[in-house]
């Protein structure tokens, strides 16, 4: 395996693993939240997070990926000067654009709020400091994500969550000790609670940004002035280089998450003039953005990882015209988004019903039946994440773009005809609507990379065969945990059992119908665990030519790197 390989698969471990622990920690708090602030909370919780999140990726969710993008650029033809220079002028950008993004937040709730949610207002006020404070959160990250150096952004991943679970439930206990003297303000002040935990989470975790960059400072600023071969750039040519390239990502990004938004507000809007109770819409809506789509991010956010340690990589390979290199790691990297989302996709809908009672105890049988119908939305999500990102890094931002507006506008007219004319579907309208909505963002961008990089994928090994070896898993997946329920009686025990089944499941059936060697499934993350795990099952590879990965001592290297921008 070469260097390349190497280092784009070990920083997309760093970043699954460091994704897998976040959503664990949000999967832990979003039970003890919900029982605190009650399912109406939860519902003025989601309304305002969805708004939150609609300024935030105007603001800032797209900056990591488009500073990433630049600096790699720059980083790969030596350009350190330049490259420090973008860094600069994203931080002011993010200053400007984050602050306006904040005041827009504060003071413009009532306006973008839909009519029947405005006790949501005093939560998104709450969150609005956050928006500032994430844009240059989101720089900081970017920029060492350039240098491929994926810890720090990990390790701050990880703070931001313990930081938000915290501070989630503490605040929202708080707020409806001291303020709420009925339901509705209980509802009211422990969303509010609930979003100060967002806000402090991310300042934990700007926090250790700037104590890594800090440590790092002198070396950068060495390594700039000693770059003196390259014509400087001036800031006004940085600065048109960001808008050219942040403001169609921005819109990108936009279109791509702002449906969670827009899904939100036609489904209160239009059940409302159907004159459905508010209450029990504030409730349904509630069970699926802090239940189902919390689960379904889950595998997603592993995606989001893949998509973050290629994007640098691409863009360098597609900076220094080497194609075919790039088209391999992008092939590498949906092989291994499609290994892990396939079987993620299968279990959770085998599943649905015991992870969403164990998991959330406050839950309904809804939040089950919601999973059960949408988990296949975790496959074209993921592949849409991956394309998407692959677009963007070869500059195609105006296709990605147009791919994302046309699948928003499908989106919207489905869902607003189901809910105009078949109100009974109620949420499960906005469950496949989401799914149409990432079906077609696979199918155009998957057409838009193969015409700009003559890109041809495997499908048979990329998504059949996982395919198989994922419902051979599901069969023997259901048959364990409803034959250990029938006996025990005990959920948890059952389910747990069954995903433990379900993993040594998958691997034995995968390595059999793929004909996976034992050297390829060491360089996938956790390779050499999985090798372990199918060597006690009995599956050995005799003519495995491999040597194993020095493991990276821990210490200082979580906060520095070398000229060759590896961890030391």
């Amino acid at each position: 395996m070469s260097k390349k390989k190497n280092t784009l698969l070990r920083n997309t471990s760093i970043l699954m693993a460091a994704t897998i622990i976040s959503r664990v920690i949000g999967l832990l708090y979003r039970s003890p939240l919900g029982e605190t602030i009650g399912n109406e909370g939860l519902g003025y919780y989601s309304t305002a997070s969805n708004l939150y999140t609609i300024l935030l990726l105007i603001s800032s969710y797209s900056i990591p990926m488009a500073v990433s993008k630049i600096v790699s650029e720059r980083l790969a033809l030596k350009e350190y000067r330049n490259a420090h220079r973008v860094f600069r002028g994203a931080l002011l950008y993010a200053v400007i654009v984050g602050g306006i993004a904040a005041l827009v937040a504060f003071f413009g709730g009532k306006f973008l709020l839909p009519y029947n949610q405005q006790n949501a207002i005093l939560a998104l006020r709450v969150l609005a400091p956050t928006i500032f404070f994430s844009a240059i959160l989101g720089v900081l990250r970017g920029y060492f994500q350039a240098h491929s150096t994926m810890m720090p952004t990990s390790i701050s991943q990880i703070i931001e969550q313990i930081f938000n679970a915290a501070f989630s439930i503490g605040a929202a206990w708080f707020f409806i000790q001291q303020f709420a003297t009925n339901d509705t303000e209980r509802a009211k002040f422990g969303a509010a609670g609930g979003t100060l935990g967002t806000g402090a989470g991310v300042l934990a975790g700007l926090c250790f940004m700037l104590l890594v960059y800090g440590v790092n400072r002198k070396s950068i600023l060495r390594k700039a002035a000693k770059d003196i071969r390259h014509r400087e750039e001036s800031y006004r040519e940085i600065f048109q280089v960001l808008f050219l390239m942040v403001t169609p990502v921005i819109f990108t990004t936009f279109i791509y998450n702002c449906n969670a938004y827009l899904d939100n507000y036609l489904f209160f809007t239009i059940l409302g003039w159907h004159g459905e109770n508010q209450k029990a819409l504030n409730a349904a809506y509630g069970e699926f953005s802090n239940y189902y789509v919390t689960l379904i991010n889950v595998p997603l956010a592993m995606a989001s990882a893949s998509a973050s340690a290629m994007m640098p990589e691409v863009s360098s390979c597609y900076a220094t015209g080497d194609l075919d290199e790039a088209n391999d790691k992008i092939l590498e990297t949906i092989r291994l988004t499609m290994f892990i989302s396939i079987p993620a996709a299968v279990g959770l809908g085998v599943l649905a019903f015991p992870i969403t009672g164990v998991l959330f105890p406050s839950s309904s049988s809804l939040s089950g039946k919601l999973l059960m119908m949408g988990a296949v939305s975790v496959v074209f999500s993921a592949l849409s994440t991956i394309t998407n990102s692959v677009l963007q890094s070869i500059g195609q931002q105006k296709k990605a773009l147009h791919n994302a507006a046309i699948s928003l506008g499908m989106d919207l007219i489905v869902l607003a005809l189901i809910l105009a004319v078949f109100p009974k579907t109620n949420i499960y309208a906005v469950v496949f609507a989401g799914i149409l909505f990432s079906l077609s963002m696979c199918v155009l961008n998957n057409l838009s990379i193969r015409k700009h990089l003559n890109f041809r994928n495997e499908f048979k090994n990329t998504y059949v065969k996982p395919l198989i070896a994922a419902a051979i898993m599901g069969v023997v997946t259901w048959v364990v945990y409803y034959g250990l329920f029938a006996i025990t009686k005990r959920p948890s025990i059952s389910m747990l059992a069954a995903i433990l089944i379900a993993i040594v499941v998958y691997l034995i059936a995968f390595v059999v119908v793929t004909g996976t060697t034992e050297a390829e499934m060491r360089r996938m993350p956790m390779g050499t665990k999985l090798v372990k795990v199918l060597r006690t099952c009995g599956f050995t590879d005799k003519n495995r030519r491999y040597t194993l990965t020095k493991k990276t001592p821990v210490g200082k290297q979580f906060f520095m790197f070398s000229d060759r921008g590896l961890l030391k």
